[in-house]
């Protein structure tokens, strides 16, 4: 959400900040004994010397301790929720909190191996950490309601309705890329509840949901994010060709795992999960995922049914 508070470096601090945005990490090193130390400070706690060097170190660690807050620290970080906060063991023997991303909650264990993320998201960059046999390197800033991508488009495959061995070789464990992002604001909250009728205090009463509510303020209608799946743009490489009529003949699972609060952008992903030969033509089942950016968790999970007809 925009209004996070931020981070500010101080003259002593600087280089560990300007070290992130160079996505690095620094620490100081005591020239005099040879311990590490953090935070930042003008002389060594545990000789006093002021022969203090910034070094670079790997970041690779383990998890000393965490805990999980399901009701956000501050309102503003209603986007994360629930935050995984702990702190870390780096290698170096220092402890730094932070806050753990891209882990399901069953994956957490004290004592496991992590490494760091570098949180570009913000004004400021920030230092998290994921498991250390994860993909995750960087979580860049992603621009409000992105629009579809502007560079030359890689040509499609196209594969006819009727050709049952190519499209069953669609189907497949792994998700397409990421399609643009969409921004679920208050406004289109407020319509949404306007127009379904259901305008429960936790969408539209922002004040009560924040002093009674479990996430810190309002959170989108589920059945809104299905609706902007319209607004999202998955990127796969194939499309069908032959058929004369299509339609959206139902879903066979429609799920709601976790919420979006006000105010947080979207964004999906899509695989093949089934191709049937049914007596009205193709049947083609899309696993639709919804997540909020930087969330791994999805918002939404839609096995949709699409019916491609002559």
């Amino acid at each position: 959400m925009a209004n996070k508070p931020q981070p500010v470096a101080t003259d002593i601090s600087r280089p560990y900040w300007d070290a992130l945005k160079a996505r690095r990490i620094e620490l100081q090193q005591c020239d005099a004994c040879g311990r590490w130390n953090f935070f930042p400070r003008r002389h060594c706690p545990h000789c006093l010397s002021d022969r203090l060097a910034w070094r670079e170190v790997s970041g690779r660690g383990k998890l000393l301790t965490y805990t999980i807050a399901r009701i956000p620290t501050l309102p503003d970080f209603a986007d994360e929720a629930p935050q995984k906060l702990a702190v870390v063991e780096l290698a170096e023997g220092v402890h730094l909190n932070t806050t753990l991303v891209g882990l399901d909650e069953d994956e957490i264990q004290i004592g496991m191996a992590v490494r760091p993320v570098f949180d570009a998201s913000g004004d400021t960059p920030l230092l998290r950490f994921t498991g250390e046999n994860k993909a995750l390197t960087v979580i860049k800033r992603a621009a409000d309601d992105t629009p579809e991508v502007a560079s030359p488009a890689k040509a499609k495959r196209q594969i006819h309705f009727k050709d049952f061995e190519s499209l069953k070789a669609l189907v497949s464990d792994d998700y397409s890329g990421w399609s643009n992002t969409y921004t679920v604001g208050q406004e289109l909250i407020d319509q949404f509840a306007a127009l379904s009728g259901d305008d429960y205090w936790i969408h539209t009463d922002p004040e009560r949901a924040r002093k009674q509510g479990p996430f810190g303020g309002t959170i989108a209608h589920g059945m809104l994010i299905q609706v902007l799946l319209s607004r999202l743009t998955m990127p796969l490489d194939w499309e069908l060709t032959g058929f004369g009529n299509m339609a959206n003949y139902g879903s066979n699972k429609l799920r709601f795992p976790s919420p979006v609060p006000a105010g947080s952008r979207i964004h999906g992903r899509a695989r093949v999960k089934a191709v049937d030969e049914v007596k009205a033509g193709t049947q083609l089942t899309l696993e639709m995922c919804v997540h909020v950016v930087g969330q791994e968790r999805p918002a939404l999970i839609n096995e949709l049914i699409v019916l491609y007809m002559l």
